[in-house]
C-alpha cells in the first residue's frame, strides 16, 4: 500500500452516517438465525462481529447489504432505512460489500474488476458512450483515474494488466476489496477478508484496511475469525453466540468477558498477529 490515500469523497468521512442496528431477527423455518441483535457502528469507525461458526455473523451481513430480509427489527444508515431494501438500492446508498468466496471474472484484467466497482457511478448512457461524446470521455477518463488511484492505495498497481483470476489468493482478495472502494462506498461490509491467507498476506491486507479507516474515512464492519487482525483494528466489537449477541465494547474488553472466552476466543488458535502485531 502507497503512503498516499486516494482522495477522499465528499461523503467521507464528515458526512459518513452511523449504522444503527435495532433488535434484528431473522427466523428461517423456525429456526432462530438471530435473536434481537443491536449494535451500533460508529462514523469512520471499524466494527467486527465476531463469533463462532453458525453464531448468525454471515446472516447478519446479508442482512445489512439486503441478500436476506429480516424478519423483525430494524437497519438505519443515517436518515435511510436499509431494511427490505434489495441490495442495489443499498449500494445506492453507499454500502458496499466483499464476500468470503472470490468470483472474480476468469479473463477480466486487475484493471476490468476494478472498473466493475464504477458501475453504479456511470451516468452517460450507451448512447452517448457509443457516440463518443466529450461527456462521456470525461466520464471514462475519471473513471479511469479512480481505478489507479484505489490500486495504488491498495497495492494493485504494478499488476493492473495481469488476468485477477491468475494472481495469487491474497492478491485476488485484494482486488475483491479494491472492487468494493471503487464503488465510493460510505459503508464497507468485510466479509472475512484475510481468511486463508499467509501471514505476510494478512499484514499486508490488515494494513489496506486500516488505511480505510484512517485515511479515507470509511466505516467498516468487519466479519473475521482471525483475533489478532481483530483486536488490532476494530474500535468495538460485538460478538454472537447462536444469533444472540453476548458481548459488545472494546476489544480488549470484550478479550477479558468470560462469557466470549468460553464461546469463541478460548477456541481461537489464531494468536500470531495478536502477539506480533498487525504492521503496516
Amino acid at each position: 500500500m502507497t503512503e498516499d490515500a486516494p482522495e477522499k469523497t465528499a461523503d467521507a468521512p464528515g458526512q459518513t452516517p452511523s449504522l444503527e442496528v435495532r433488535d434484528l431477527t431473522v427466523r428461517f423455518a423456525g429456526l432462530t438465525a438471530l435473536d434481537a441483535v443491536s449494535f451500533t457502528v460508529a462514523p469512520g469507525s471499524l466494527h467486527a462481529v465476531i463469533g463462532p461458526n453458525g453464531a448468525g455473523k454471515s446472516t447478519c451481513f446479508n442482512v445489512l447489504s439486503g441478500v436476506y430480509r429480516a424478519s423483525a427489527g430494524h437497519v438505519h444508515f443515517g436518515p435511510d432505512e436499509l431494511t427490505g431494501l434489495p441490495p442495489h438500492r443499498i449500494a445506492a446508498l453507499g454500502v458496499a460489500r466483499t464476500f468470503q468466496n472470490i468470483a472474480l471474472p476468469p479473463y477480466a484484467t486487475v484493471a476490468d474488476s476494478l472498473m466493475l466497482g464504477r458501475h453504479r457511478l456511470t451516468k452517460a448512457g450507451f448512447l452517448a458512450a457509443g457516440l463518443r461524446l466529450p461527456s462521456a470521455a470525461r466520464e471514462a477518463e475519471r473513471h479511469r483515474e479512480r481505478v489507479q488511484e484505489i490500486a495504488e492505495f491498495t497495492g494493485l498497481e504494478r499488476y493492473l494488466d495481469h488476468p485477477a483470476a491468475a494472481l495469487p489468493y491474497g492478491l485476488q482478495k485484494l482486488v475483491e476489496l479494491g472492487r468494493a472502494l471503487c464503488m465510493e462506498p460510505r459503508l464497507l461490509l468485510l466479509d472475512e477478508p484475510v481468511a486463508g491467507m499467509t501471514s505476510d498476506e494478512r499484514r499486508r491486507t490488515a494494513a489496506v484496511i486500516a488505511g480505510v479507516r484512517e485515511g479515507l474515512g470509511i466505516s467498516v464492519v468487519l466479519v473475521e475469525h482471525d483475533m489478532g487482525v481483530v483486536m488490532r483494528l476494530a474500535d468495538e466489537v460485538t460478538v454472537l453466540d447462536f444469533g444472540r449477541r453476548i458481548a459488545s465494547g472494546p476489544p480488549a474488553e470484550v478479550q477479558r468477558d468470560p462469557e466470549v472466552v468460553r464461546a469463541y476466543l478460548g477456541d481461537t488458535n489464531n494468536s500470531e498477529d495478536a502477539e506480533e502485531g498487525v504492521t503496516s
